[in-house]
């Protein structure tokens, strides 16, 4: 069945009876809904998406269960929580999304599927309909046209979301080919970018062009980016910088490589090391292409060349290459050459082949290092270093050509180091050569050395068991058992399959013992297999932290103390070596890789450059430490509490356990500091210092203990020493740390001030003197030091030293200061004034050096000036007056003039006697060019300089209007009036003119002048630096503030605001017109007459178009208008005036503002237009609106008014209490009055809400409060005797309207928590308080106790008797016998006399339905009547042709013949004919075929079809009988008439109809096609004809040609003959 049929059935039918029959089953309901709905965009896609709109909505529009008119259908008011329930929610988003789609399709011409469109946003809406714009010339008449109203609809920014649209476009075609991406993508991009206005937005688009364009750029994209170069914005360096990284990519194209992100520094690293890699002839230029490009140090490229060159023994290369690098950058590289050569040289492998290769580097180091050392005279520390360095190498490089023996830079320093050095090679080789064996007959026997070593552990597994121990002592075993045969990988193999799979204390001892004992062996140098790789002392300290984690109580100490002791092993670890046994180097960082968080949070702090630590001799005395502090002890059985860990172990009478660690911790401060790991040394003095103290404390907490022996007092003696001599190495550590850091690049003053405090004073301020003395011109290191003893001095209080400090900063700073500017201070520095009064000439001549800086060189060192010659003045002034400075001159020339201009300035302020200058001075001003501003100024400033007073005009204002004009760029050409002064005083035009405005029209001339000037340069961008114009001359403010609103009025605001009335967005607010807007009110708060600034803004005000802007400007006016007020005194004449003028903008801006929000609202109509000056009413009468009406009745509908927001608003612009009227229309909907009088009509009690426009006003008035508080409101009326609004009498009537509103506003949780009742009590009370109203309207008193505790029965005949002379008591009786199911025969035979009698036909009708089901009631006399006066009832009124209400009234009329009970007591042919009579023959024969007699049901029909056209019949079944209700008749009917048609051969009256396919169907279900197409082929309409044969082959199942030809219909035809 089609959707639109079904549609009909299930609104009319289905969803009512299920929400009033089976309201369980509406959530299935629902659910269907929504799927069907959406399975229409696969199943009719021809009406899509309107049908699913039709079907998905149609919950929402179906006919209520409450439609039926009585109280028991009135009561059906469903449930809040079953209004918002989740399906009902999904259902109305579906809606919604349908209704957009809907638009979508046929307003913006986007096809979408709802799937899709479900995941899209407003945003990516646009953004689609852009990507099916395929050509790109059409996207701006696209974007006008279709998109610009979708975007304006859904209040989008424009400019953003085009910006997005091209980021997206990116990101969506970056991946694709070139030419694709070349073709599509870029055009496109640049042709949105054409249609963006905002400048900021169009260049971050052209950035996200550059981005995403492919390398080399296209004509298009490579002119897109030079237009925006050529452009003055701050994102023009951006585009500079990208259009660098273009140009990295071409290089980068000449290695292969396309694709490559160069904006992560370690790629950036990769492809430095590929380019050089590929050792062209270009390499290394690209490389330093590529670095100086992104701004890294040159030293990575010249250690990888380098390298290169070494490995391939090309010396005098390498060479060359260094004797062309800056010294500095030498240093960095041949530093950076050492430490790789003695990485290649420790970490050689011991292939022959490799030796071959390895002994270049040596002898090649030599030579490099002996350049570095011709070379390096300055630095006389970083020269011993270096001498130090070469002659190792000089070491190495005889060993390897003489001996070919490799040994490393520390073993070469003495011979015991080599013969031990031998031993232990011997050992290796030795070990080496066993295990080879062992692997050799493992192979002979046929296994491998795997399953010897399980041979092995099998072996002791068993052994172990024999002594019942478990699988986890075995394993412990094996792990103890495995490190005694040196094999560490596969100890801690066993060590983390017992930490994962036993986690105890057992496990955390057996991890504590192995970690312990690899302490021993790494102290005791004995022979392990260690992993290549592998740090041993970071996987000891992890084995250490792994048992603190799971080791017993009486172990945690101990462990403890050893995860602290591996810690610091650890941390000595870095600073070493990497040797054969798996040690690692410590690696420094090079410049290139640092990471930049690192950089940018570390990046000033200190960092100790020390020797790299030789792990032979340092590690085994860091391990001998360890294992002191926590002996290894296997044998000694520990009680509870006891600990092994020196700090906390028990003393032993007669033994200091604290000499073991003396000796190996001397020792390891003695060879850090050697090596010069001061910070290291430092940490371990503290530490061990620590340890002893605490050893002492634990064991002397006892004051019995600490009574006892002399060995405590041994103990404690030895601990004093041991803290004296850590005083020393601290007091000596800290002078050497000082020493480091203030040779630092960059000085760590606050580390610096802390290791000074662990000083004493003399010794720091003498270390420190020391250090400046040897610092010699550093004028760096001495300003650091300086500023570290001034903080010094200051802590410790010592004056004197502090005074001396500070002078020295101040010399340091100016040494540093005049180095910079190539001035030698070193003569003066800390010398006496006489010579640091000789530098002042110097300075002067410098052509770097301004008055300023001379001026703070003599207060600084307290000199005075002297004279200088005047010609030399009149000289320097004078050279600047040759020639104009135009834009387009060199720079160099422009530098000039000015450094002469300054040294003029300075050099004047040593004249005695200034008179005869300025007197030739201001001669010449007056004739010098008014735009050649350098000159001008230069010539007042000497002038002020002079301090003569025979000067007539402000010399301050004079300079100060020069800079101004500096800053200022002129925005209009030079007027007639310039060009007569210019005559007048025999001066050329300057091309300066053209940028720069006149100075002395400005100053010199009169005050028309000057405006004359200003007035043509007023603009936003410019007003700032006008304003300060003007107020330096002291003209009127309020003058240019006024010319500044009219300019920008005129100029600014007015085109932009016709432009968006073109566009049709009158409402909108620009952020452009936001900012002009505000540059308006700025000038208006500026001006200082408040009557001006009101006038001027209402002028503005006045000349701005109705709409948001215009609103804006006058409450603006008001705020003026209200300052003018205040400014003015009660009694002033202008208060009465400035009051008046508030008032009348006060109603203005009402006005207009009201007006506004109607257009806003679209409520701008006639009859609201009309109220502005009553907003009180016009409140009440939005309250009135249709949308209310229309909203609650179809809440999917969209774009309603929002009535709550207009009234709001209204209230807050007119000053009026919103919720007073609120209040007051409650009061008018919930309680209007009620009449007793029955002669005057009362409200209708039984209707529902939907039913009362008044509840349905109320219903929405309560919607804008929260749901408790509308629900305490509405119970109040629903409860109290008074109303809560203005104390009238209550009624059950009203009543019973609060109570309709309650339940269809709130849910029954708040229901319940409010009234302290159930709904079903609510709902009972609210049944109570209908019927009562009636009671209370008759005049019959009844209380809600006497109605419930009376008898029904008896009240109903009661008022039977009383009252059935009246319509209402008749109503109010039929209700309550429909109510309490009283059926008594005599009763409701004159109750439906009365309702004929009262000609209540619509109330019978319905009554007849609802007593239908009894039957007792059908056999009274009046029940037939009934029925048939209700179905003859509309052709009493009805005319032919009938109205469409007289339409719908005799379809309502057809629908009670096929409900009525008693149909054969009917007179059907009288009501065909009175159908037949209004030309309705569909209804007519409808009618007789409900006659119960076959025979004469036959005959009628037959008479009837030939009495009628039957192709108006069938127009009439199509038309008017498609609901579901009567849908079955219809199809007899349809099928009555096609057969009529049929049987009379009548077939042209529907072929080329819409009605023909029904025929076609008919004759295929009734198998007479054969007639059918022999009549259409006789007829030549072979098109009908196909399409009958189509069909019918189709319903057969048969095949179907492709082409149906003449020949086959007659085939077709023989064949049905046959």
């Amino acid at each position: 069945m089609p959707s639109g049929e079904l549609c009909l059935w299930l609104g009319n039918v289905i969803i009512p009876f299920i929400l009033r029959i089976v309201p369980e089953g509406k959530k299935l309901l629902i659910k269907w809904l929504e799927n069907k709905a959406r399975s229409l965009e696969l199943t009719e896609k021809a009406d899509w998406p309107e049908n699913g709109l039709q079907m998905a909505e149609l919950y929402f529009v179906a006919k209520k269960p409450n439609e039926l008119g009585l109280v028991t259908s009135g009561l059906w008011i469903p449930l809040k929580e079953n209004i918002d329930c989740e399906e009902v929610s999904q259902l109305k988003t579906l809606v919604n999304n349908l209704q957009e789609l809907v638009d979508l399709h046929r307003k913006y011409n986007c096809r979408l599927a709802l799937s899709e469109f479900e995941k899209e946003t407003t945003s990516t809406i646009v953004f689609r309909m852009l990507d099916r714009v395929l050509a790109p010339e059409l996207i701006p008449k696209t974007l006008e046209n279709i998109i610009q109203p979708y975007i304006m609809k859904h209040n989008l920014q424009r400019e953003e979301l085009l910006l997005r649209y091209i980021k997206d476009l990116l990101e969506q075609c970056s991946s694709r080919s070139a030419s694709l991406f070349e073709t599509s993508w870029e055009a496109k991009a640049m042709a949105v970018l054409g249609c963006m206005t905002d400048t900021d937005m169009i260049f971050d688009a052209v950035l996200q062009i550059m981005y995403g364009a492919v390398v080399p750029w296209s004509d298009a994209v490579e002119q897109l980016v030079r237009q925006h170069l050529e452009k003055n914005h701050p994102k023009v360096k951006l585009l500079q910088e990208s259009y660098r990284l273009m140009e990295m990519k071409k290089l980068l194209r000449g290695y292969g490589i396309r694709n490559f992100d160069m904006f992560n520094d370690r790629n950036i690293m990769c492809l430095l090391k590929f380019i050089l890699k590929q050792d062209l002839s270009s390499s290394l230029d690209d490389a330093l292409k590529v670095v100086h490009a992104y701004m890294l140090t040159p030293v990575e490229v010249y250690f990888r060349h380098t390298t290169h060159l070494i490995r391939n023994n090309k010396t005098d290369e390498c060479l060359s290459l260094l004797k062309s690098v800056p010294l500095k950058e030498v240093e960095t590289t041949v530093m950076r050459l050492c430490t790789w050569a003695q990485l290649a040289i420790e970490n050689h492998p011991d292939d022959p082949e490799w030796l071959k290769h390895l002994m270049p580097v040596a002898k090649t180091m030599l030579e490099i290092i002996k350049f570095l050392h011709r070379n390096q005279k300055d630095n006389t520390l970083q020269r011993g270093e270096i001498e130090s360095i070469l002659k190792k190498f000089e070491t190495i490089a005889n060993f390897q050509e003489y001996f070919e023996r490799f040994i490393s830079l520390k073993d070469c320093e003495n011979p015991k180091m080599l013969l031990q050095l031998y031993d232990e090679q011997v050992q290796v080789y030795a070990r080496t050569w066993t295990n080879s064996n062992s692997k050799k007959d493992g192979g002979h026997n046929g296994g491998s050395s795997t399953k010897v070593w399980i041979s092995g552990e099998m072996k002791l597994y068993k052994l172990s068991l024999l002594f019942q121990n478990s699988e986890q002592d075995v394993v412990s075993e094996l792990a103890l058992r495995t490190l005694d045969d040196g094999s560490v990988e596969k100890t801690l193999m066993i060590c983390s399959e017992l930490y994962e799979d036993h986690k105890n204390n057992q496990t955390g001892q057996v991890l504590f013992r192995v970690a312990q004992k690899m302490c021993q062996m790494l102290e005791a140098n004995v022979p392990m297999i260690i992993p290549t790789g592998m740090n041993m002392p970071a996987v000891i300290y992890e084995l250490a932290c792994q048992a603190v984690t799971i080791c017993s109580t009486d172990l945690l100490l101990d462990c403890e103390e050893l995860c602290k002791s591996t810690c610091a092993a650890l941390d000595v670890y870095r600073q070493c070596l990497v040797d054969d046994y798996g040690f690692k180097t410590k690696v420094s960082s090079l410049e290139t890789d640092k990471d930049p968080y690192d950089t940018w949070t570390f990046g000033d702090f200190f960092t100790e450059d020390g020797i790299v630590l030789d792990h032979v001799s340092v590690m085994p005395v860091m391990y001998e430490i360890t294992n002191a502090f926590v002996p290894f002890s296997s044998d000694v059985k520990l009680h509870p509490l006891d600990c092994l860990c020196l700090p906390m172990s028990p003393d032993i009478e007669g033994q200091n356990s604290l000499k073991s660690i003396y000796t190996p911790i001397t020792n390891l401060l003695q060879n850090l500091q050697e090596y010069s790991q001061l910070q290291l040394a430092l940490q371990l003095t503290i530490n061990s210092f620590g340890i002893c103290h605490q050893h002492l404390i634990s064991n002397t907490m006892n004051s019995e203990l600490s009574r006892k022996g002399q060995g405590l007092k041994e103990v404690k003696d030895f601990v004093i020493d041991v803290g004296n001599m850590a005083f020393s190495i601290v007091q000596k550590i800290a002078q050497a740390l000082l020493h480091k850091l203030f040779n630092c690049r960059v000085v760590d003053t606050d580390l610096a001030l802390g290791y000074c405090l662990l000083l004493s004073k003399q010794i720091v301020f003498e270390k420190l003197w020391n250090i400046i003395n040897d610092a010699r011109q550093n004028f760096n290191k001495i300003l650091a030091v300086a500023i570290v003893g001034a903080q010094l001095a200051d802590l410790l209080q010592e004056e004197e030293q502090k005074q001396k400090f500070n002078a020295l900063v101040v010399d340091a700073e100016w040494g540093l200061k005049l180095s910079k500017l190539g001035i030698l201070f070193q003569s003066t520095f800390r010398d006496n004034l006489a010579n640091k009064k000789e530098c002042v000439l110097i300075l002067v001549q410098n052509p770097n050096v301004d008055s300023k800086l001379i001026m703070q060189y003599c207060r600084a060192f307290g000199l005075n000036s002297d004279a200088a010659l005047q010609l030399y003045i009149e000289t320097l002034l004078l050279h600047g007056t040759n020639g104009h400075l135009g834009e387009g001159e060199p720079c160099d020339v422009k530098q000039s003039q000015t450094t002469l201009l300054e040294k003029a300035v300075e050099v004047m302020r040593l004249l005695n006697n200034k008179t005869d200058l300025v007197i030739s001075l201001s001669g010449a001003l007056h004739q010098m060019d008014p735009y050649n501003y350098e000159v001008i100024e230069s010539t007042l400033k000497v002038i002020k300089l002079s301090n003569e007073t025979t000067i007539n005009y402000n010399l301050d204002q004079a300079l100060s209007l020069l800079q101004h004009l500096y800053s200022y760029k002129r925005i209009s050409p030079p007027g007639d009036f310039e060009h007569h002064f210019l005559q007048k005083h025999a001066i050329d035009l300057s091309p300066m003119a053209q940028s720069r405005l006149p100075f002395h029209l400005l100053f010199f001339e009169n005050t028309q002048r000057f405006w004359n000037v200003i007035s043509a340069e007023l603009s936003e961008e410019n007003f700032a630096t006008l304003l300060l114009i003007s107020k330096l001359m002291k003209v009127s403010l309020d003058t240019l503030y006024m010319k500044a609103v009219d300019h920008v009025l005129a100029k600014a605001l007015k085109p932009k605001l016709l432009k968006l009335a073109k566009e049709g967005s009158v409402s909108a607010i620009t952020k452009e017109i936001s900012e002009t807007m505000h540059n308006i009110q700025s000038y208006l708060l500026a001006i200082t007459n408040p009557e001006w600034a009101t006038a001027c803004s209402h002028r503005v005000a006045q000349e701005l178009p109705t709409g948001p802007n215009k609103i804006q400007a006058l409450k603006f006016c008001l705020q003026m208008s209200e300052n003018w007020l205040k400014a003015t005194a009660p009694t002033d004449k202008a208060h009465q005036k400035a009051e008046n003028t508030l008032n009348k903008l006060r109603i203005v801006y009402e006005n207009s503002a009201t007006e506004n929000l109607l257009r806003i609202h679209n409520l701008n109509s006639p009859e609201y237009l009309r109220l502005i000056k009553l907003p009180a009413q016009l409140i009440c009468l939005l309250y009135e609106h249709s949308s209310i009406e229309d909203r609650l009745k179809h809440p999917t509908a969209r774009d309603y008014p929002d009535i709550h927001g207009a009234a709001s608003e209204l209230a807050e612009i007119n000053n009026r209490d919103i919720n007073n009227i609120r209040y007051a229309l409650l009061e008018k909907y919930l309680c209007p009055p009620t009449f007793l009088d029955l002669d005057k009509k009362s409200p209708e009690i039984f209707n529902n809400v939907q039913e009362d426009l008044a509840l349905m006003r109320a219903v929405y008035v309560l919607q804008i409060y929260p749901v408790d508080h509308s629900a305490k409101l509405l119970l109040a009326v629903a409860t109290s005797s008074s109303s809560p609004f203005g104390g009238a009498q209550m009624t059950f009537a009203h009543r019973s309207r609060a109570l309709q509103c309650l339940l269809h506003i709130a849910d029954s949780e708040t229901i319940a928590s409010v009234s302290q009742r159930s709904i079903s009590q609510i709902k009972y009370y609210l049944k109570c308080c209908i019927y009562l109203a009636e009671f209370e309207i008759l005049n019959i008193p009844h209380t809600i106790e006497s109605f419930q505790n009376s008898s029904k029965e008896g009240m109903i005949k009661g008022l039977w008797k009383n009252h059935n002379h009246e319509p209402r008591a008749v109503r109010l009786i039929t209700e309550l016998s429909l109510e309490y199911r009283v059926y008594d025969p005599q009763l409701w035979n004159g109750i439906l006399q009365k309702l004929l009698a009262f000609n209540m036909t619509d109330y019978l009708s319905k009554v007849l339905e609802a007593v239908t089901a009894v039957l007792s009631l059908w056999q009274i006399p009046n029940f037939t009547r009934a029925w048939r006066s209700v179905i003859l009832a509309p052709f009493l009124t009805a005319s032919c042709p009938p109205s469409p209400k007289q339409l719908k009234d005799c379809y309502e009329s057809f629908l009670l013949v096929i409900k009525c009970p008693v149909v054969p007591d009917l007179d059907l042919i009288g009501i065909a004919k009175q159908y037949v009579q209004l030309k309705l023959s569909a209804f007519a024969l409808g009618c007789l075929l409900l006659i119960p007699s076959a025979e004469k049901k036959k005959q009628q029909i037959q008479g009837f079809l030939l009495s009628v056209d039957s192709v108006t019949l069938l127009q009439q079944v199509v038309d008017h009988m498609t609901t579901g209700e009567v849908a079955g008749y219809a199809s007899k009917i349809k099928e009555l008439a096609l057969g009529s048609i049929a049987d009379k051969k009548s077939y042209e009256m529907l072929i080329g109809s819409k009605y023909f396919p029904f025929l076609k169907q008919y004759m295929i279900d009734n198998n007479r096609v054969k007639e059918l197409v022999n009549y259409l082929v006789n007829r030549s309409c072979l098109n009908e004809a196909i399409s009958v044969v189509t069909d019918y082959l189709k319903h057969e199942g048969r095949p179907i040609k492709s082409n149906i030809s003449l020949d086959y219909l007659k085939e077709f035809l023989d064949d049905q003959t046959e």
